[in-house]
């Protein structure tokens, strides 16, 4: 009995001592499970709506990111998702279905008035998107935002903002590819203190997140990008079920 006592006494300062240093930690685990309690998971899957757009640019670019990125999450938070994203044209029937957007490629990006209005109207009430720059989209890019919402500009977020940090530690938007050998830069929507819109520019997230034979990133970057994504993904379901 005593042998016993001295091993659960030996336990269970190991464990007091352990979340005593790791007090950050600890408020992590304590949030997603007030965020994500077992009833929502069970309930309902999280997914990705990749936007098609005109113009000429490769909506349809890095077809394996998403897919990746989805599952990388399911299998590292307590989030469950769908095994394959939504493709969707803004305001088409399944564009509704979802209220988290993505969208990347190369080339120009046009959006019709229609269009326009519809994505100014979701994003304000509540949707979220996640533009990636796949290497030149940023003019176009710029252009097309100005026109949805010519009253607001795009910030840069701080290597310090909790986006980078809100579930994964990371010093910052990570660099996968060279592209113009600029750093990495994340900007910013913002509508009543919350990200509306990111723009990650100069990093390319979904090179990251495609299969590592197809770009051959090396592992680390491969890691960073996902977690990078998971971040981003937390950070936008934490301003929909949390920051009220």
């Amino acid at each position: 009995m005593n042998r016993f006592l001295h091993i659960y006494t030996k336990i269970y300062s190991s464990f007091i001592l352990f979340f005593t240093m790791n007090q950050n930690l600890l408020i992590i685990l304590i949030s997603i499970c007030i965020i994500f309690p077992k009833s929502v998971i069970i309930e309902s899957e999280f997914n990705i709506t990749r936007l098609k757009y005109s113009g000429g640019g490769d909506w349809y670019g890095d077809p394996s990111s998403l897919p990746n990125l989805l599952q990388y999450i399911q299998e590292n938070t307590q989030i469950k998702t769908a095994k394959n994203e939504i493709k969707a044209k803004i305001g088409a029937p399944e564009f509704f279905d979802n209220s988290y957007y993505y969208l990347t490629g190369h080339g120009n990006i046009n959006f019709s008035k229609d269009e326009q209005k519809t994505l100014r109207e979701s994003l304000l009430k509540g949707g979220f998107l996640h533009v990636d720059d796949n290497y030149g989209l940023d003019k176009s890019f710029r252009q097309e935002i100005k026109k949805i919402f010519p009253e607001k500009e795009l910030v840069e977020l701080p290597k310090n903002h909790k986006i980078f940090n809100i579930y994964y530690e990371l010093s910052g938007l990570p660099k996968i590819h060279k592209h113009d050998g600029k750093p990495a830069q994340a900007f910013a929507l913002f509508h009543d203190g919350k990200i509306i819109l990111l723009y990650t520019y100069e990093s390319d997230l979904g090179d990251g997140w495609e299969d590592i034979s197809v770009h051959n990133v090396p592992y680390s970057k491969h890691l960073s990008a996902l977690k990078m994504g998971t971040n981003i993904v937390i950070n936008y379901l934490t301003q929909q079920y949390y920051d009220k």
